[in-house]
């Protein structure tokens, strides 16, 4: 004897109906996520782009300064940065 069993079409169709509100649900809390880490990495990548910027751009202040007044170093430093906008140290 086969185990099967009928099953009539209403039962099909509310059956797939909770299957397809799941997943569309998993799809938009998929894409959100996605999202969000995306945005967050960029975040992070943009500020890391700007602190390496600025961190090289104070080692060429410094070394700069070394090499055309190392006995008044410090203060070189100082006025090169208030000129340029006053970096923060």
């Amino acid at each position: 004897m086969r185990n099967l069993q009928a099953v009539d079409r209403e039962h099909i169709v509310e059956s797939e109906a909770p299957a397809r509100s799941s997943s569309l649900i998993r799809l938009i809390v998929q894409w959100t996520l996605g999202i969000l880490v995306a945005f967050a990495l960029g975040t992070w990548l943009v500020w890391w782009g700007a602190h390496l910027h600025r961190t090289f751009a104070m080692d060429d202040i410094r070394s700069a300064c070394q090499r055309v007044m190392p006995e008044t170093f410090e203060r070189c430093v100082d006025t090169v940065i208030i000129q340029r906008g006053g970096a923060r140290r």
